[in-house]
């Protein structure tokens, strides 16, 4: 692959996608691209970008996003994002919307489900806290096929095995073959979309909560301000917005500011909850052994 190529898929991944590349990704484009090559029977990447300069053609502009987009997730990821939904979210936004007693909440880069899904079964665990009222969650991607790899709630014995408590696998699990399937339940309880961060998205409406969490590392700072300033609009004004544990809104925005008691999370600078009181209370947790590492299968 000449410069000159690597430099235009550069630029077109940072136009359609957001990512940001340094020259020292050259080898990661040159593989992943040589995958999608040799399944579509292009010669090579000189001859894929060919046609990506001369044919316009979007559908493979969006293969190529596809190959190069980093779908790394697992169940219960990080886990304290997940303890502070539990402990601190969850019972701020039973107080706030007690009112309208409905909860919308938008995992934004959801990759193969498992953001979404382990924020579905922390709500079902407490469905007797929850009756009546009316729960959203939605989980966007980039990539329509891992979208729909995530509909189909089908994991391998690895994906379940990395995160996911043994007693919440067998609860909300069916064994089918060598594989997992998620019950029908969890699976309905998430609406799962293609979106593009950078495009725009006011047709989601207005979340509780937003995660937008390993995402942010992969853009350059400009984008980085784009994608909070699109995000930050559909949060509501008393809203919660959790971010991976080696990200940040310093030096990017200052409509989105960090909560000043619970690290990762960060609230709208307009909110009177720019310092999140303390409740005095948290709902009841499940079991230790369902949240701690050492109870992993």
């Amino acid at each position: 692959m000449t410069q000159a190529d690597f430099d235009f898929l550069r630029s077109l991944l940072h136009l359609r996608s957001g990512l940001s590349l340094s020259l020292e990704k050259r080898y990661l484009v040159e593989s992943r691209l040589g995958i999608l090559c040799r399944r579509r029977g292009i010669s090579g990447l000189d001859a894929l970008v060919r046609r990506l300069r001369l044919d316009n053609d979007r559908e493979l502009e969006a293969a190529v996003v596809e190959a190069m987009t980093t779908n790394e997730t697992l169940f219960f990821r990080d886990r304290m994002p997940f303890d502070m939904f539990r402990e601190v979210i969850l019972p701020e936004k039973l107080l706030a919307n007690a009112a309208k007693r409905s909860l919308r909440i938008w995992c934004a880069a959801v990759s193969s489900g498992q953001e979404a899904y382990s924020l579905a079964m922390i709500l079902d665990e407490m469905a007797p806290r929850l009756a009546g009222w009316r729960i959203e969650i939605i989980g966007t991607d980039i990539s329509a096929e891992i979208i729909d790899r995530a509909r189909v709630g089908l994991y391998s014995q690895f994906e379940v095995q990395r995160g996911l408590p043994i007693q919440l696998l067998l609860k909300y699990f069916r064994q089918e073959g060598d594989k997992w399937r998620l019950t029908e339940r969890i699976r309905d309880m998430v609406e799962l979309k293609t979106h593009n961060l950078l495009e725009p998205n006011e047709h989601l409406g207005q979340f509780d909560v937003i995660f937008c969490r390993n995402v942010l590392i992969y853009f350059d700072v400009p984008t980085k301000a784009r994608v909070m300033a699109a995000l930050a609009q559909r949060l509501t004004q008393d809203g919660a917005f959790v971010l991976g544990a080696a990200e940040t809104v310093i030096g990017i925005t200052t409509t989105i500011v960090p909560d000043k008691q619970h690290r990762g999370l960060y609230r709208d600078s307009r909110s009177s909850r720019g310092q999140a009181p303390n409740l005095g209370f948290a709902f009841d947790r499940p079991p230790r052994s369902l949240v701690e590492s050492g109870s992993h299968i």
